[in-house]
């Protein structure tokens, strides 16, 4: 059974179907490529993606070390580089929960988010900056 499947909607949109789930996402184009920017574009979804993932990371070190990550926030930002058209640097900021984390707790977290699969799998040259907020 397929992962996710697809249908191309016209109009540079396209819904996808998560199998398993039956959760579906909607892509459209942005619009310094055609589109209207209405949805996630597919490179604003490995944006969001590395994001997610990272913070996934971090919240399966948390539950194994008792350490409370609720709350946390990221916010991603993108940018494309023109020839040939590709993302060319993912900016992923984590604003942690006011907490008193260790420095070995931060250390920890900060560690983790960088073994993410997303992380791992993007070519070399994606710039990946990854930016911890400490609310302390």
């Amino acid at each position: 059974m397929a992962t996710a499947t697809g249908t191309y909607l016209g109009d540079l949109r396209v819904e996808l179907r998560h199998e398993q789930s039956g959760a579906t996402i909607m892509t459209d184009a942005p619009v310094d490529n055609h589109g209207k920017g209405e949805a996630f574009s597919p490179t604003d979804m490995v944006g969001a993606a590395l994001g997610a993932c990272a913070m996934t990371i971090i919240g399966i070190y948390a539950q194994a070390h008792n350490v409370d990550v609720s709350g946390m926030k990221m916010e991603m930002t993108k940018t494309m580089n023109a020839d040939p058209r590709r993302i060319g640097k993912l900016e992923v900021t984590f604003i942690m929960p006011k907490r008193a984390y260790s420095d070995k707790e931060k250390a920890s977290i900060e560690r983790a988010a960088r073994t993410c699969p997303v992380h791992l799998s993007l070519h070399p040259d994606t710039e990946q900056v990854f930016t911890f907020l400490w609310q302390e």
